[in-house]
């Protein structure tokens, strides 16, 4: 299963499982990142973190340590 982390710029994908417990979990969640939700990595910073992601009509920013948490499945097209 790949991750948000290995997800190219320009491209989108469908959260299926969010790994981790506790705090961190529930952190990602209150980010909006939930089971089902699409996201489109808009941009990567010039030294590849953080990932500016869009999901759910805003713009987030977020750490690869926390995308790699994060399952997802590719979504064909582009937004």
């Amino acid at each position: 299963m790949s991750t948000l982390k290995d997800i190219k710029v320009g491209h989108s994908a469908k959260v299926t499982k969010i790994n981790g417990e506790g705090a961190l979990r529930r952190r990602i969640m209150d980010m909006g990142i939930t089971k089902g939700v699409e996201i489109y990595v808009r941009k990567v910073a010039p030294l590849g973190d953080p990932m500016e992601l869009n999901l759910r009509g805003y713009e987030l920013s977020l750490r690869k340590e926390d995308a790699d948490r994060i399952e997802v499945e590719p979504v064909q097209g582009r937004r």
